[in-house]
């Protein structure tokens, strides 16, 4: 399993998470088995929103006695009310669903704590100065949660997250059929039936969302990376392709700032299955083949840090440098972090011969040698 180190937390977490949202369909010795095989093969995150009692419990009781192998994500504002999920801001509600989650898991702190669900804009602005995030603030203090995170699945929300100064990660939608959608306060048209013909590479604010984060060191975790289990089926996929488990996580890993993929799981194999990932092969991660065939996903001229340009014979990390270059060019003045990273490499653009067998595999025609001098320019004057 690798580690990733999520933004401004410096937790290191692994790349494969645990979403726990399908432990609700299982009962306590199900998850014990899920959640089992999860630390066995190295996953130490988990995200926690579920608000019925029975699933926390049986968490809770997964994890006892290994608390200290979790880097747990719990949400502030999932509360359970007549039987029922309701998600709330009134504190009347929100501090015993909290206090619930604690007790049910086992635990007197949180390591994330989430403020859950942001989607509208009025809801972001409600949040600011109240007491709702007063409370938020307060638990940090305490050390009763150690980081504040926010959920959200619309990227205008995650770009005044990461600007805000208090959020330090973002639980966000990921795969790449969402990133093709313009951000939307309705959650239900990233899984519309049908999406629009026009629709064609990654939406602008959904990309400068994912820069926003990088350049601000906040870290991204991932749901809804399998979008449902929909991009495996080519007859529901927007793609009218199919991807595998494989493939998604490497499209998400592949994003920027983004640390780890939060996979629901129903049963061990399926946790196998995800895990398989870290011994894969570049050409079992490869969704590029799948996808640059496919009208929508036509992001000519742009680079999406895919990885088919490798490999270079100067051995230049060509993706990250340019991430790098794109994260610097988003401001007037290039950041001194993003300078400093470009710095540690290795092999910098300057090393580049020009020799181009990269733009001969790139999938969008990107003019890689140029933009190498570009960076070598703007990093290394």
């Amino acid at each position: 399993m690798h580690y990733r180190r999520l933004g401004k937390t410096n937790l290191m977490v692994s790349e494969i998470g645990l979403g726990g949202e399908w432990l609700e369909r299982h009962n306590t010795e199900e998850c014990r088995e899920i959640i089992a095989c999860c630390e066995q093969q190295g996953i130490n995150i988990l995200d926690c929103w579920m608000s019925e009692p029975n699933v926390r419990t049986n968490i809770g009781l997964a994890i006892a006695g290994h608390r200290e192998k979790w880097y747990i994500q719990g949400h502030l504002g999932s509360t359970w009310q007549d039987g029922q999920y309701v998600r709330s801001r009134d504190l009347k509600y929100v501090k015993p669903a909290f206090e619930d989650l604690l007790a049910r898991l086992q635990t007197d702190y949180i390591d994330l704590g989430m403020i859950h669900y942001v989607d509208q804009e009025a809801d972001w602005e409600a949040i600011q100065d109240s007491d709702y995030l007063d409370y938020v603030k307060d638990l940090k203090a305490r050390g009763v949660i150690r980081h504040i995170g926010l959920s959200t699945h619309n990227p205008l929300i995650a770009q005044k997250a990461a600007l805000c100064g208090y959020v330090e990660m973002i639980l966000f939608s990921v795969n790449p059929a969402f990133d093709l959608m313009p951000p939307s306060e309705d959650l239900n048209t990233l899984f519309a039936d049908e999406y629009d013909t026009d629709l064609k590479g990654t939406d602008p604010e959904r990309a400068r969302a994912y820069r926003l984060c990088e350049q601000q060191d906040v870290g991204i975790t991932v749901m809804k990376g399998y979008a449902g289990g929909r991009l495996f089926d080519a007859a529901r996929s927007p793609f009218g392709v199919a991807l595998t488990p494989v493939q998604c996580l490497h499209y998400c890993l592949t994003r920027p700032a983004v640390c780890a993929v939060m996979v629901g799981y129903d049963c061990p194999e399926h946790v196998l299955a995800a895990v398989r990932y870290e011994d894969a092969s570049d050409e079992e991660k490869d969704y590029m083949s799948v996808l640059q065939h496919t009208s929508r996903h036509n992001a000519t001229g742009q680079c999406t840090y895919c990885g088919h340009c490798k490999p270079c014979p100067m051995d230049i990390d060509i993706a990250l440098v340019n991430k790098f270059y794109d994260l610097a060019t988003m401001q007037a003045e290039v950041p001194g972090s993003v300078r400093e990273h470009y710095a540690a490499l290795p092999v910098h653009a300057s090393d580049c011969i020009g020799c181009q067998s990269c733009e001969e595999r790139c999938p969008f025609g990107v003019p890689i040698a140029e933009r190498m001098q570009l960076a070598a320019a703007l990093f290394e004057e």
